[in-house]
């Protein structure tokens, strides 16, 4: 495959309009679910993320949920910081430069990836999702 000139990286705030331009599309009954989450786009993760998610490498995380899933939710649960959303723009530019994948692509699926551990959706349960989806043969 013949690779196309990437241009100029985009910034985080480029990354963060594909980012909301995605959960904008969401339908209702899911995006009423997400108004309390703070999405941010940070440069890389850090060293303390890091390590407790057992990497070595800021290149190897593209984004990260913080919260609880609203499943795993109570009445009594108040006080708390919001949930977030990171997307790691180093991770993501590195992913797409190696992958040749579009962009608003990318920032999509690891957008969407990020809202199912908000939903209580483990990893696997979302490659099982995304594998039925390309069974199907859709994107």
């Amino acid at each position: 495959m013949e690779r196309q000139d990437l241009g100029t990286a985009p910034d985080a705030a480029a990354i963060e309009a594909i980012a909301r331009a995605t959960i904008a599309r969401l339908p209702a009954q899911f995006a009423r679910h997400l108004g309390d989450v703070v999405l941010t786009v940070d440069e890389e993760a850090d060293a303390e993320t890091l390590a407790a998610l057992g990497l070595d490498h800021p290149l190897d995380l593209t984004g990260l949920y913080h919260g609880r899933p609203i499943g795993d939710r109570s009445v009594g649960d108040f006080g708390t910081l919001p949930d977030r959303i990171h997307l790691y723009r180093q991770a993501i530019l590195a992913e797409w430069c190696e992958t040749g994948v579009r962009l608003d692509d990318l920032v999509a699926h690891v957008t969407i990836h990020e809202i199912g551990h908000h939903f209580g959706l483990s990893d696997d349960d979302m490659h099982a999702l995304e594998d039925s989806q390309d069974d199907m043969g859709t994107d």
